[in-house]
């Protein structure tokens, strides 16, 4: 198939009225894709003769490990797409709260900075929807899906007696293993009817070891299981611990989760070179991170006790170059 070709989207749902809105959707038409191209709906029950099995996404596995109340619930799931995160975004208005959209390659997957995310088959690519009515915590859910990616690794480990995978977060959206990237999150929102409609996309490297490693093969390295991870098990794993972190956000703010966070990320104490112009020449000193701001800035202090806020410049593919100081008083 190539880029131009009509894509297909395969709706189900947990429940009756998922599955009610799933007919709905392909009675209507509803969905479209961003660039205006043609797309084909199916039902889940009238995709099963189309596919290979172990090729398409096992919509049955992930539905019967799913344990949530609300995110997850209502599935749709692609051969080829051009960007999980522009199709959520596009549509986000004609989709419940919580709704999740999966491909198994897409051609136009995107990062921070409109960076290019490679996506070959292998990955978990995945976007979803959820509405929030506070702005100012909005710019944290990022590091709340970060912790439940890593968090739902682990537990996939535990319960299958697996050694531990050791994923960890390199802020303020990068998912680390053993040095290399393996995933990425990225956030957009948009403001309608005083809520701020946020589509939070995914991508983590299962089983495809370019560019440069998966899961899988840290797994291989580690234990002589037969074991594999399936993007299923940890799409249902993310979302269930994902829900629960959520609430916790929500009712008692992100100090609820920094504990475990910062044991996740890779920065506490680290060193990091700031830029600042004094007249017409730029100054470089050295800081020492010590957690996020309120806003989700990194906070750190300088070798004055200075306490310091650090914003990216916006100019660097890398946050940790070109970090801007503002003073906080």
């Amino acid at each position: 198939m190539d880029c131009n070709s009509s894509c297909m989207l395969v709706l189900r749902g947990k429940s009756p009225a998922e599955n009610n809105i799933a007919e709905e959707l392909k009675n209507t038409k509803a969905l479209k894709l961003s660039d205006g191209s043609e797309v084909s709906i199916l039902l889940d029950s009238e995709s099963e003769k189309r596919f290979n099995e172990g090729e398409a996404f096992g919509v049955d596995s992930f539905m019967k490990s799913l344990s949530t109340d609300r995110f997850g619930m209502f599935l749709f799931w692609s051969p080829r797409l051009p960007s999980t995160q522009d199709v959520v975004s596009q549509n986000f208005c004609e989709l419940p709260n919580g709704a999740v959209c999966v491909a198994d390659v897409q051609f136009k997957g995107r990062g921070r900075s409109k960076n290019v995310w490679e996506s070959p088959k292998g990955c978990l690519l995945f976007s979803f929807t959820l509405q929030m009515e506070d702005g100012l915590v909005v710019p944290l859910i990022q590091y709340v899906v970060s912790l439940a990616v890593t968090e739902a690794i682990k537990d996939i480990c535990d319960k299958n007696g697996l050694p531990y995978i050791d994923v960890r977060i390199k802020w303020p959206n990068d998912l680390y293993l053993n040095g290399l990237k393996v995933g990425g999150i990225l956030c957009t929102s948009t403001y309608k009817s005083k809520k701020f409609n946020v589509s939070a996309g995914i991508g983590l490297n299962i089983n495809n070891e370019k560019p440069t490693t998966c899961l899988n093969a840290v797994l291989r390295e580690l234990s002589a299981t037969t074991y594999q991870f399936r993007r299923e098990e940890i799409l249902a794993a993310f979302f269930n611990k994902f829900e629960k972190f959520y609430d916790l956000f929500m009712h008692q703010g992100f100090q609820s989760l920094e504990e475990l966070y910062y044991k996740t990320w890779l920065h506490s104490g680290q060193r990091v070179i700031v830029q600042e112009k004094n007249d017409d020449q730029v100054v470089e000193n050295v800081v020492t991170v010590q957690g996020l701001t309120s806003a989700g800035y990194l906070l750190a202090i300088g070798d004055d006790n200075q306490m310091c806020e650090l914003h990216p410049d916006g100019n660097s593919f890398d946050f940790f170059k070109g970090l801007v100081r503002q003073k906080l008083h």
